[in-house]
């Protein structure tokens, strides 16, 4: 009898679907309060996921997604360097 792997899986977000945690990227709110991308999804920390998209990105700024996941505002400055490092990520992928 063969064992089925289980998948991991994440609600994204921006567009709230539930995706394999693979196919979604990691923001990451550090110990020491900063966000970050977290593309190996490795990092220790607070994470939200996202799809591999800018515009779901921006569907998650809008719907204030991330700012619930991390119970706390964030500031224009920090959507503007994570819309920056996301849109890098997916013109690599």
């Amino acid at each position: 009898m063969a064992v089925r792997k289980k998948i991991p899986m994440r609600k994204c977000v921006g567009c709230a679907e539930m995706k394999p945690k693979k196919d979604l990227m990691r923001i990451l709110r550090t110990e020491s309060g900063e966000f970050v991308v977290d593309a190996a999804g490795k990092k220790n920390g607070r994470g939200a996921y996202i799809c591999r998209s800018v515009e779901c990105f921006r569907r998650a700024v809008s719907s204030k997604g991330l700012e619930r996941s991390f119970k706390q505002e964030i500031p224009q400055e920090v959507y503007d360097r994570l819309e920056k490092e996301m849109g890098e990520i997916e013109a690599e992928g």
